[in-house]
């Protein structure tokens, strides 16, 4: 679904070629090893990227490990499906990776069980050898400043759900009949938001996104969108690739304060290539003059957007009757310490910015899954070494819930892969559980009589189908069912 985000955070797509932290080659003998013994039986929580490459190595590395992969949503693919920007479909394409892993023989997807309620980590663990937590982020960051809890003011993860059809964002409704809204944070989420807001609605009829939010943003009067960050140029989070397609964006021009810009071209000539590629962008277009056609087309725009660096969110402000937010006020900050150390400290100055939306984009955070499984709060992260969660032997993390919410779709494959690893390893070793263990068979008969009717990868194959059919008749992609109800309906249960 993320955000990335950090990103909410922007998912790249794996080319095939792996990185080389992720090309550790497993002991000779290691599959003969385990020719004679009881067949391994795994399970993975979470169907996003890092429960789909965890499957992957898993599978790869152990010619008789079975895999089972429980999701709590009726479809696979996690952030990919609801994370993913609509006009980003390139980065999609790894979907067909994760759909050839499902269709393994020795793997088995199982939808619309949600673990943590209808079955226990416990349970798992005693059904499996070993059990991989993968589910991700599936939090926001609140801001934890007065005013957040107004109608108008909604996280940024929950507004990404919203048009790309995730099922418990579809009644956000949110309102665009404002002409300014103000993004909170400097990630890649928030530009992907900015983008959505801002792009003639026409350019995205061709793409995935679900066809109500497609309705509310051809009513929306939302002209300016201020992208706003506690720090300065040099610390954004967001990458090159969007900033361009920023700057492009049909019908927009940007606003950028040659101000927040003094004294850096002096400063980037000893940061990194991509930061510095992405801080000369940010330059020119701050503080080059246009060429005659780019101002021409930026004279005639009818939108804007602009980044305000050195600015902290306050305080919500609310309307006269209180009854909606009407602006945001801001702390002016500065920058102390050097280099990846550089936080922002306030000024004591504060700067009110009148707007009718805000969306939150200060990160994701995962959830504790099971009073049985350590979590670490502060840092919304499950307490683990190498991916092996910490006093819990044969329990595994792998992803965000192991990382924290960082990384782009390629480096979600890597850690998935060194996790698969580690639980080979210790699978080796002798670490796990002897002798044969139920797998699905025990955790069928619990379900059932729990009432729960999982949904399996040739269910979701169907609903596919479906999606696919009724975006042919509008020119796209698919158009995605977001009832749950109608979901099952389509599906005889």
């Amino acid at each position: 679904m993320a955000a990335r985000c950090s990103r909410w955070v922007r998912l790249s797509v794996w080319t095939g070629t792996r990185p080389p932290s992720a090309r550790r080659t497993l002991a000779p003998g290691f599959h003969q090893q385990f020719s004679t013994q009881t067949t391994p039986q795994i399970c993975v929580v979470g169907s996003g990227p890092a429960g789909f490459y965890t499957a992957q190595h898993l599978l790869k590395h152990h010619t008789q490990a079975q895999v089972d992969i429980y999701e709590k949503q009726f479809v696979p693919f996690g952030l990919v499906r609801f994370g993913v920007a609509p006009d980003h479909p390139e980065v999609k394409n790894v979907i067909n990776t994760f759909t050839q892993t499902a269709r393994s023989e020795r793997c088995a997807f199982r939808g619309n069980v949600v673990v943590g309620r209808d079955v226990t980590v416990p349970e798992l663990r005693e059904a499996y050898h070993a059990v991989v937590l993968s589910y991700g982020a599936e939090d926001h960051r609140a801001l934890g400043i007065p005013g957040e809890e107004l109608p108008g003011v909604c996280s940024a993860r929950a507004f990404v759900g919203w048009y790309n059809g995730l099922p418990e964002n579809q009644e956000l409704a949110p309102d665009l009949s404002c002409d300014t809204a103000v993004i909170l944070g400097q990630g890649n989420v928030a530009l992907d938001v900015a983008r959505i807001l801002l792009t003639p609605p026409e350019h995205l009829e061709k793409t995935d996104i679900t066809e109500a939010a497609l309705g509310v943003l051809r009513q929306s009067q939302v002209k300016t969108v201020w992208i706003v960050g506690r720090r300065g140029p040099l610390q954004v989070a967001f990458t090159i690739k969007e900033l361009r397609e920023m700057i492009q964006l049909p019908g927009t021009r940007p606003i950028l304060d040659p101000a927040d810009f003094l004294g850096l071209q002096d400063k980037i000539k000893e940061v990194p290539r991509p930061r510095k590629r992405l801080t000369e962008l940010l330059l020119r277009t701050a503080v080059e003059k246009l060429g005659a056609e780019e101002a021409a087309r930026q004279a005639s725009a009818s939108r804007a957007w602009g980044l305000r660096f050195f600015r902290s969110p306050q305080q919500v402000l609310p309307s006269p009757d209180g009854q909606r937010v009407a602006g945001i006020r801001l702390a002016v900050t500065r920058l102390e310490g050097v280099g990846e150390a550089t936080r922002a400290v306030p000024t004591g100055e504060t700067e009110d910015l009148p707007c009718g939306l805000v969306l939150s984009s200060v990160g994701y955070k995962s959830r504790p899954i099971d009073p049985s499984v350590p979590f670490d709060p502060k840092l919304g992260v499950i307490p683990n070494t190498e991916g092996r969660v910490v006093d819990a032997p044969g329990l595994y993390c792998s992803g965000w819930v192991k990382t924290g919410p960082t990384g782009v779709i390629a480096t979600t494959m890597t850690d998935s892969f060194l996790t698969s690893q580690a639980l080979l390893q210790d699978l080796k070793a002798g670490l796990l559980p002897a002798g044969p263990r139920p797998g699905y068979t025990a955790i069928q008969a619990l379900l059932s009589s729990r009432g729960i009717q999982p949904i399996s990868f040739s269910d979701w194959e169907k609903l596919d189908a479906e999606e696919a059919s009724r975006g042919r008749d509008s020119g796209k992609p698919r158009e995605k069912l977001v009832d749950s109800q109608e979901m099952l309906r389509l599906l005889g249960h």
